[in-house]
């Protein structure tokens, strides 16, 4: 039973530490949308995500209202538009990024994932036009995100996916350069994809997935900023059971919204993913966390150890709470839309290579970053790749969320406004990676993939 001093603190978390759900995201199976004529298509996944959502942002709003628990984002994951589109004659899929972007305006999501394609070892027909048509889909829409999925530890690395990708980003950011490329904003490429990820831009429901879910989100990187605060000084281990024990009471939050969405939805509840996801927000910050623990400016030596020790305390905080704790779990790093991130990154601290590193022993890696507009490609599919590598060596989920700023030099700010905040132009090597580049063909995956 609860005493009035859980009771406050619990409302100490959202009025003063920033607790929110960050997002209920619905996740409905488009399989059944597949039609050779692609009007047909498109007005099937248009009707069948308004008759699925048509309840979700309104539940989220009672919940949020009944249980007095912020829900940040009302959101909607698909199918991989590839696999739907493939049935179509069709020789570009703008238009199923047109109908995904009408169906989430017409039942009132922030975002819509699932303009995706997996492509980790080879491409289809259907993946060669989709990952052409991304920057015309993102350019048209407003509320569609899109993801590539070109590596695995299971199949190495697609290395034409790598490097075709460092085009699309950079033609992404040419159609949208009256925005400052925010296009790219809404385009992930990852290593080991994972099928129930709640966050956007890199949502979508993987082929194992159910008919339809519901998968919550939530972060609290205040709440644990605040806990530290408590035990300062204090050994490691300490610190490592403060924040194990926060994650395990916002974990606990997450699953009462998630199962409370299941159930008045009618829709089968999936994960809660604890991610520490910040916002531009002073005191909601992963970056003031890991200064909590003696760092005077994130990103100098002993960042990467205070992340490891941060995100392996909140999975163990979650997998305590919950039975069902997914997605990516762990500690977002985006650096447009963390405070501390800026602020380290601005003094020229927080650098590419220390990212990187970084990305090792965090949940997903190099997100929403901000580099020069004239990046080549070349040396934008090099980022990918060693992102990529580090993914598939570790048997770990990355992520690449580039912004080569149109216009932008190093130390421009581009602002994107909202969760997205603004992201200081970051320098990137001037030495070619081209050549590397160019090479065709996989990295082969590595011997731990080798465990059946």
């Amino acid at each position: 039973m609860l005493n009035s001093a859980e009771i406050l603190q619990t409302i100490n978390m959202f009025d003063r530490q920033h607790l929110d759900i960050r997002t209920i995201t619905m996740g409905v199976s488009l399989l059944d949308c597949a039609n050779p004529d692609a009007k047909v298509a498109g007005q099937r996944i248009y009707d069948k995500i308004c008759r699925r959502a048509e309840r979700l942002v309104s539940t989220g709003m009672e919940i949020e209202k009944e249980f007095g628990i912020p829900i940040v984002n009302k959101r909607v994951s698909v199918t991989p538009i590839s696999l739907v589109a493939a049935a179509s004659d069709c020789t570009d899929y703008v238009s199923f990024a047109a109908a995904l972007d009408r169906a989430a305006k017409t039942v009132g999501i922030d975002f819509i994932g699932g303009f995706s394609a997996l492509v980790q070892k080879g491409f289809t027909e259907a993946d060669r036009k989709l990952i052409a048509s991304i920057p015309q889909a993102l350019a048209e829409t407003d509320l569609v995100c899109a993801s590539v999925n070109v590596g695995s530890t299971k199949a190495g690395i697609n290395m034409d996916a790598v490097a075709q990708m460092g085009r699309v980003i950079k033609e992404t950011a040419a159609l949208t350069a009256a925005s400052g490329g925010f296009g790219c904003a809404k385009l992930v490429v990852f290593a080991n994809a994972v099928e129930d990820n709640p966050f956007m831009a890199g949502a979508f429901l993987g082929p194992g997935e159910p008919e339809c879910v519901v998968n919550v989100g939530i972060s609290g990187p205040g709440v644990v900023h605040h806990a530290l605060q408590q035990v300062k000084g204090e050994p490691f281990d300490v610190v490592a059971e403060t924040i194990k024990k926060t994650a395990f009471r916002i974990t606990r939050m997450g699953q009462l919204v998630a199962r409370e969405a299941s159930a008045r939805l009618g829709v089968p509840f999936g994960i809660v993913d604890l991610s520490l996801a910040p916002t531009p927000a002073v005191g909601d910050s992963v970056a003031r966390i890991l200064e909590e623990m003696g760092l005077e400016v994130c990103g100098t030596h002993g960042t990467t150890a205070a992340l490891a020790l941060l995100n392996d305390a909140v999975k163990k905080g979650g997998v305590m709470a919950s039975n069902h704790v997914g997605g990516l779990s762990g500690a977002f790093i985006p650096v447009s839309e963390d405070e501390g991130m800026i602020a380290a990154a601005q003094a020229g601290v927080l650098q590419l290579d220390k990212l990187e590193a970084m990305t090792c022993v965090c949940s997903v890696g190099l997100d929403m970053i901000a580099v020069p507009g004239d990046t080549s490609a070349e040396t934008l599919s090099a980022i990918i790749a060693d992102e990529a590598a580090i993914g598939m060596v570790n048997s770990k989920t990355t992520a690449v969320r580039l912004i080569p700023a149109p216009g932008k030099k190093v130390g421009d700010i581009v602002e994107f406004g909202g969760l997205l905040g603004s992201a200081p132009v970051m320098p990137v090597h001037p030495e070619s990676s081209a050549a590397f580049i160019q090479r065709s063909g996989r990295i082969p995956a590595p011997m731990q993939s080798l465990k059946n």
